[in-house]
Order: structure tokens, then sequence, then C-alpha cells
């Protein structure tokens, strides 16, 4: 488990860096958190921004709170860890629903 939130939390540490140019299809909605964790930094990146904005919907401002979201981010890879098998959609709505 420690390995899965040390790559989650690593992977939230690069916020700033650019997104790889490689072609990918993710389908949110299918996704595992095993094939979450297992998807590379870029691509847990992509989510993690995703998620963010989803939660957060149209009546929030588009502002990104870097202390916000990596606390979120950490609650997310531990919650993942701790629960491989469950969808990323599940564990979104346990860590970020309203």
């Amino acid at each position: 488990m420690l390995k899965y939130v040390a790559a989650l939390l690593a992977a939230a540490g690069l916020l700033s860096a650019p997104v790889g140019a490689r072609a990918e299809t993710l389908d949110l909605a299918t996704m595992s958190c095993k094939q979450f964790i297992d998807s590379g930094p870029d691509s847990i990146n992509m989510v993690l921004i995703w998620l963010d904005g989803w939660y957060k919907g149209d009546s929030d401002d588009a502002i990104i709170d870097t202390e916000v979201f990596v606390g979120n981010a950490k609650k997310f890879g531990a919650y993942c860890g701790a629960n491989p098998s469950v969808s990323i959609v599940t564990a979104a709505e346990k860590i970020l629903g309203k």
C-alpha cells in the first residue's frame, strides 16, 4: 500500500509538470483504483485535475488551491491504495463528493 500512496504523492507533486504527448484514452467511468495508480504520473495528474474540476462543478470559481488539491490527492491515493478494486468514481464520491 505504501508503494501506491508514494506513487500518488509523487504524482501530486508533479502538478506543475507538463502532460506528456502520448495519445491515450482513459475511460474514467470504468477505471479501478488499481488501474489509476498503475497508470503513471501523467495520467494520474490528468485524472486528479479532471476530478477536481468535475467535483467543483459550475458554481465554484475557476481556481485551483494547490494546498487543498494536494490534500485531496493524498486522501484519494490512500483510499485507492487501500481499495484497489473500487472504481475511481466510487473513490472520488467518497473523497470529493459534497
